[in-house]
């Protein structure tokens, strides 16, 4: 994930008036966590904790000013509690006061009243005087008095029924909310003012007539805000709103549950079912990117929902063509309401891109530039509102209240009827925005509560904008109550986790029940079938579970919930993706040892002993990277998958099918074209590189892991050698679904996140000879194709079972007598327990799809060899134990688009296979 930078950065008042941050903890109703470091060393010294209504409080020359002294803290020599710090770890070694029995402090509801104004905690020394005077993180004890509460009703937001309308707001150190109701849907004229009622669990509620539905409308807070150290007016949109102005400035009361609002079908239609998840292949597409420049779209409609439901449409007959094949699901970029997008079409900027622009033209991008943060395009990683579709995705004219769901179920209907699941992008680690900025919602409503913290104060940033404490009740509620809306009043089929480590393991629980008590008969969604992945990296302010136990690779055993597999990213690429030098290192696929391309600095035996633990890796990969799987190594050790190295790390994190998801290429970084070219030997022809990028992606397809491919990787997809092209535009970032182009030398890619490469990428982009024809575009889609039907037509691919492939699934010739390049998997039916091949033929891509696999000849073989040749020659290999057995080249490679597998040849009596160079090729018996 890459994000544009907030506008607007908070953090708590500083030293201006003798206060020094937010260093304290009020962490329930009687517990204050004081750092340790902080007390004086041999000194007498007390701590306590002071209150101001409005502000405003001052420490001048050793004393407090403007404030009322609320309770003394005594030492607590037991300490902090597990429950405490359970998902505090950073605070364990704190120090724990509690206010002096008889202190206003001591009793909840005058403390419930200072937490609505300023809090200090302020400690004195053995003079009397006080030496530091500093603001107190106020979270833990909202959570203690209102949040718990709060986080179990049902009426949360905007409810619509039979008696009319009711909204709630959780504000619970709000002093008043009122309710601005704005007379239609566009927020347009004066509102009427309506003032709410609060209740015990600080949740302000008002009930209205069904007149209200499709009113815009806007709460208008009174609240003590830390940034400006006084209370302040705020006029901010509803944090749970289902409905939104073209614009996103005021909130909509739709009613989701109106006819209006849904296609013809929408109730009846159902999502395709996947019989057998782990026969998951997901694409990965940007909304825009899908249709704008695709001409057989009408102009009003590219880059928009509607286009997917123009069936005829060069796009989505490349989509049929891909659920056809075998593509189960369609993974879209952000499409909640995205922070840094303008809305209406009129307040999008467009670049002035000259056309005879060169392909290393510097033009192009510094026409971007220049409007990049107010044109149409950026990736998403942005949310404002989590719960209503994205404004600039709608045509012109439905971008307001209800309008805009219409659309976005349209979208997903459409794709539903050529047999693809939808996956959405959700991004809940960040915030685009914070304190009193415009585009802040969360911390308008609840100063102080919603973002992750520093030891001083700060609002932490590791995900390059302002980080959201969902381990808090209520922010972990709005994940919650996003999805349950997405998945149930959208029909989603899944959820891709943006930076998803920044999330607790007890987050991810949550989600799961919410969505698993979803059902067919009562909501038209079985929510036990919704998908769950992410990105589990593990970086940070909450690395290596330093304030709790992260939702991370190796943490999510036994959830069915996947995180993106970078080891076998990183096998076939070779090195990784933030590599200064993207030549240096080789990987399995792009020839590291048998096609150096002289820039990698390492001695011969050196990259030959790179590759070979390169291939352990994808072998390992392909198995699922299971952690309990047994692997004969390069060093000749027999090894788990857990045992395996990944740059210091287990390689194996998966205790079951479909915790890892295989890739080697997604929206961050280079496309895998992108990345050929940078590592593979310059003089290496088209006709090969396309080979080898049909290899690095026959390393997903064919392997037991759900497999992901990069939205047009299957057409060669170039972004010109853009390596972040997050705000880089259409003009880097658009698909030509004809093939008469693929992106590569629009030009320079933008400075901000390249100028540091241009000295290469410019000679590389002005290469004719990188840019494939049409018809050598449309021949690697084919082939492409050919390996989405071998992973739909042959079970033994996808067996499901973490036991299943420990008992089935072996690599002969692994281990120190390996032949560079070539990688050899046996799935073998007759070991182990019979898994019936032909009886689990259905992956669920389509019904057409399905014949399809129930028709192949080769759908109940009982052997399936994997067989990849990486290396530039023609291999022909004794496998071992395999004399006598009778295999043939599969079905769909016999009579596919690639003439050169047809060249693979087995000799039954030896057991000995010949495989052409740079060939994925699949035999069965």
């Amino acid at each position: 994930m890459t994000s544009s930078p907030a506008p607007a950065r908070t953090s708590p008042p500083t030293t201006a008036r003798g206060i020094d941050r937010a260093r304290a903890h009020l962490l329930d109703r009687r517990t204050v966590a004081w750092p340790a470091g902080l007390v004086p060393e041999d000194e007498d010294w007390s701590l306590e904790l002071w209150a101001s209504p409005s502000g405003g409080m001052s420490c001048e020359h050793g004393e407090m000013r403007g404030g009322e002294m609320i309770g003394r803290l005594e030492l607590d020599p037991a300490g902090l509690t597990a429950e405490q710090t359970a998902v505090r770890r950073h605070l364990r070694d704190h120090l724990a006061l509690h206010p002096v029995a008889d202190a206003p402090a001591a009793d909840p509801e005058r403390l419930a009243d200072a937490l609505r104004g300023q809090l200090l905690v302020a400690l004195r020394g053995a003079s009397g005087a006080v030496e530091i005077a500093t603001g107190v993180q106020v979270a833990g004890v909202i959570d203690d008095l209102w949040g718990a509460a709060a986080a179990s009703r049902e009426d949360l937001g905007v409810r619509v029924g039979p008696d009319g309308v009711h909204l709630a707001l959780w504000a619970p150190t709000a002093l008043t909310v009122d309710l601005l109701l704005f007379a239609d849907d566009t927020g347009a004229g004066e509102p009427e003012r309506h003032p709410l009622t609060r209740e015990d669990d600080g949740t302000w509620t008002i009930a209205g007539p069904s007149a209200w539905t499709d009113r815009a409308y806007l709460f208008d807070i009174d609240v003590y805000a830390p940034w400006a150290d006084a209370v302040a007016r705020h006029r901010v949109t509803d944090p749970l709103s289902v409905g939104l102005t073209a614009g996103s400035e005021a909130s909509v009361i739709v009613d989701l549950a109106d006819p209006r609002w849904m296609p013809s079908g929408w109730r009846e239609h159902r999502s395709p079912v996947l019989a057998r998840p782990s026969a998951r292949a997901i694409t990965e597409l940007h909304v825009r990117d899908v249709s704008i420049a695709d001409e057989t779209v009408p102009e009003e409609l590219r880059g928009t929902y509607a286009a997917f439901t123009c069936t005829d449409s060069a796009g989505m007959r490349h989509l049929a063509a891909l659920a056809e094949a075998g593509m189960t699901t369609i993974h879209l970029l952000p499409t909640y309401d995205i922070a840094s997008i303008p809305g209406r079409r009129a307040d999008q900027a467009r670049p002035a891109i000259p056309a005879d622009a060169a392909p290393d033209s510097p033009a192009p991008q510094a026409a971007i530039a220049e409007v990049a943060d107010r044109d149409a395009f950026n990736w998403g990683y942005d949310p404002h509102h989590w719960a209503v579709p994205e404004a600039s995705y709608a045509p012109e004219g439905h971008q307001d209240g209800g309008a805009r769901t219409a659309q976005f179920r349209a979208m997903v209907q459409a794709l539903h009827g050529i047999g693809l699941q939808v996956v959405a992008d959700q991004v809940f680690n960040h915030t685009f925005a914070s304190g009193g900025n415009e585009l802040s919602v969360l911390d308008r409503v609840v100063p102080g509560y919603f973002h992750r913290l520093s030891d001083c104060g700060c609002i932490e940033q590791s995900t390059c904008c302002e980080n959201v404490a969902t381990e808090h009740a209520m922010a972990e509620r709005i994940m919650v109550d996003s999805l349950v809306t997405w998945a149930r009043d959208y029909r989603v089929d899944g959820f891709r986790f943006d930076l998803m480590g920044h999330h607790t393991t007890g987050n991810m629980a949550a989600i799961r029940r919410a969505l698993d008590a979803l059902t067919l008969e009562r909501d038209g969604v079985d929510g036990c079938a919704v998908h769950l992945y992410g990105e589990g990296w593990n970086f940070g302010e909450v690395a290596d579970g330093a304030r709790f136990d992260q939702a991370i690779q190796g943490n999510l055993g036994g959830t069915g919930i996947g995180c993106f597999d970078d080891r076998i990213r990183d096998a076939v690429h070779g090195g990784g993706p933030a590599d200064a030098d993207h030549r240096a290192e080789q990987g399995f696929g792009t020839g590291l040892f048998t096609d150096p391309n002289g820039f990698d600095p390492r001695s011969g035996e050196e990259q030959r002993a790179a590759l070979a633990h390169a291939t352990d890796l994808v072998r390992l990969a392909m198995a699922g990277n299971l952690k309990s799987f047994e692997l004969t190594c390069a060093d000749g050790q027999v090894r788990r998958g857990d045992e395996l190295d990944y740059a210091g790390m287990p390689a194996g994190f998966a205790e079951e099918v479909g915790e890892a998801i295989a890739y080697v290429d997604a929206h961050d970084n280079e496309t895998l074209f992108d990345t050929l070219v940078w590592k593979l030997p310059d003089a290496i022809s088209m006709d090969d590189r396309i080979r080898m990028n049909i290899l690095c992606l026959a390393t997903v397809a064919l392997g037991q892991s759900p497999a992901f491919w990069h939205g047009g990787t299957e057409l060669l997809r170039s972004k010109s050698l853009d390596t972040d092209s997050y705000n880089s535009g259409d003009r880097f970032n658009a698909i030509d679904w004809t093939g008469a182009s693929h992106g590569f030398g629009r030009g320079l890619p933008p400075a901000a996140r390249n100028a540091h490469l241009w000295e290469a990428q410019a000679p590389l982009l002005r290469r004719a000879d990188l840019v494939p024809s049409r018809e050598q575009i449309l021949h690697a889609r084919d082939m492409a194709l050919d390996l989405l039907r071998l992973r739909r037509d042959l079970p033994l691919l996808t067996l499901g079972s973490a036991a299943a492939i420990r008992e089935k699934v072996t690599f002969p010739g692994a281990g120190p007598d390996a032949t560079p390049g070539l990688l050899v998997m046996r799935i073998d039916d007759r070991r182990g327990e019979p898994t019936g091949g032909a009886r689990a033929t259905d992956t669920g891509a389509s019904p057409s799809a399905r014949t399809a696999a129930a028709a192949s000849p080769d759908a109940g073989s009982e052997q399936v060899f994997v067989v990849l040749n990486a290396s530039p020659a023609q291999v022909t290999e004794a496998l071992p134990g395999m004399a006598g057995e009778a295999l043939h080249l599969a079905d769909v490679q016999a009579r596919g688009a690639d003439p050169v597998v047809r060249e693979t040849a087995w000799d039954a009596a030896s057991g000995t296979i010949t495989v052409p160079a740079r060939t994925a090729a699949v035999l069965v018996r």
